[in-house]
C-alpha cells in the first residue's frame, strides 16, 4: 500500500506541477495580451486624440477665416456708409449754397456743358423761380460777349455808350443765335439742371454730377478718410 500511495503522491505532485505550469503560462499570456490590449488601446487613443486635435485645428481655422472675411465685409460696409455719407454731405453743401454762389456755379456748369447756344435748362422747381432766370441770362451774356467785340471802357462809362455796348450785345444775340432759354418744365432733382437740345439731355443735376465724381473719386477719398 505504502508503494501505491507513493506513486499516487507523485502523480498528485507532477500534476501540480503541471498545473502550476499552466497557471504560469496563462498568466503570461494573460499579462502579454493585456499589455498588447493597453498599447492597442494607447495606439488608438492616441490616434483619436491626434485626429480630434486636427478636426478642431481644421475647424479653427476655418472659423478663423470665416470671422475675418465677415470683419472685412463689417469694415467695408463701414467704409461705404462713411464715404456715402461723405458725398452726401458734398451734395448737400453744393444745394445750400449763398444764391449769388449758387447762380454763378449753375451759370458756369451751362456754359460748359452748352455746344449750340440754343439750349433749353430745366431745374427743380425750386430753383426754376428762384434762380432758373437769372443763370439763363447770365449765361446768355457771357455767350453774347464771346462772341462780340466789347467797346473800349472810356465808351463805355458814358449812358451813350452803355446803350451802345448793349444794343451791340443784343444785336450780336440776334445774328449768332445765343440764347438759352428757361424750360417750361420742371424736374424732381435736387439742385443743378438738366440741358436740352432737341432729342439730346445732358445731365447736370447735382446728384447725377456728385454720383459721377463719387466714381472717379471714391478711391482717394477712401485713402484720406482711412489712411
Amino acid at each position: 500500500m505504502e508503494g501505491i500511495e507513493k506513486i499516487t503522491e507523485k502523480i498528485a505532485q507532477d500534476a501540480q506541477a503541471e498545473i502550476n505550469k499552466l497557471v504560469a503560462e496563462t498568466d503570461e499570456k494573460v499579462k502579454a495580451i493585456q499589455a498588447s490590449a493597453e498599447r492597442q488601446a494607447q495606439q488608438e487613443a492616441s490616434e483619436i486624440v491626434e485626429k480630434g486635435r486636427a478636426a478642431a485645428s481644421e475647424r479653427l481655422d476655418r472659423l478663423s477665416s470665416a470671422s475675418q472675411m465677415e470683419r472685412r465685409k463689417l469694415e467695408l460696409a463701414a467704409k461705404q456708409e462713411v464715404l456715402g455719407e461723405a458725398f452726401d454731405l458734398a451734395l448737400e453743401k453744393l444745394c445750400a449754397l449763398p444764391e449769388k454762389e449758387y447762380i454763378a456755379l449753375l451759370t458756369k456748369l451751362a456754359l460748359a456743358a452748352s455746344s449750340s447756344g440754343k439750349e433749353q435748362l430745366i431745374f427743380s422747381p425750386k430753383d426754376r423761380n428762384t434762380v432758373g432766370k437769372q443763370v439763363v441770362m447770365a449765361a446768355n451774356d457771357t455767350l453774347v460777349k464771346e462772341r462780340a467785340p466789347g467797346l473800349p471802357e472810356e465808351i463805355t462809362k458814358s449812358k451813350v455808350g452803355t446803350l451802345m455796348d448793349k444794343l451791340i450785345h443784343n444785336t450780336t444775340a440776334i445774328v449768332t443765335g445765343a440764347g438759352l432759354t428757361l424750360s417750361e418744365q420742371t424736374r424732381d432733382i435736387k439742385g443743378g439742371f438738366i440741358m436740352v437740345d432737341g432729342d439730346v439731355e445732358i445731365n447736370c443735376a447735382f446728384e447725377t454730377l456728385v454720383r459721377l465724381q463719387r466714381e472717379q473719386m471714391e478711391k482717394k477719398v477712401a485713402d484720406a478718410l482711412f489712411q
